[in-house]
């Protein structure tokens, strides 16, 4: 069935099916895609190497800006760098113990040395009221040195912690 059709006026031949199925026509052969170049740049890791596991990393913001700059210096993804720099650790448990029992001992050191503070700072408050009042106590000299060994194991302290960060 043959006719005008509504649109620019060209002539449209349909069956009587209106476009459904036409069993007397064969179908059109697909058309194969043309292949293209993938652009990965490395093979296939072997499934004996293919990592299995998924473990999730909680991060605070400073972690995640350190940890991707040094991903990124090293040209490797995030979890990618994860992965390696944890199991260079777990190969070498004897630097990775001694770098953690060195954190702790500094931690140690830092608590120490704000209880040194504490006690410091509660005979300084005692000379103050007692200065106040008008005498001058036989303390002061050795409350003085006090809080300058203990700003002195704090600035030590801290100056660890500056050089392993």
């Amino acid at each position: 069935m043959a006719g005008a059709d509504q649109h620019r006026g060209a002539l449209v031949h349909t069956e009587a099916t209106e476009g459904g199925s036409q069993p007397d026509k064969q179908p059109s052969p697909r058309k194969r895609r043309a292949a293209t170049k993938t652009s990965r740049k490395r093979s296939p890791k072997p499934p004996a190497h293919k990592r299995d596991y998924v473990c999730s990393v909680r991060l605070n913001d400073d972690e995640k800006t350190l940890l991707t700059a040094a991903a990124t210096t090293t040209r490797t993804s995030l979890p990618a760098f994860l992965a390696r720099s944890g199991l260079a650790a777990a190969r070498d448990l004897d630097t990775t113990a001694a770098a953690i029992a060195g954190r702790r001992e500094l931690v140690a050191e830092l608590f120490a040395a704000r209880r040194h503070l504490g006690h410091v700072g509660n005979n300084l408050n005692q000379i103050t009221r007692a200065i106040n009042a008008g005498a001058h106590p036989p303390q002061l000299d050795a409350v003085i040195a006090a809080t300058e060994r203990a700003v002195q194991c704090v600035q030590h302290a801290t100056e660890q912690l500056l050089d392993q960060g």
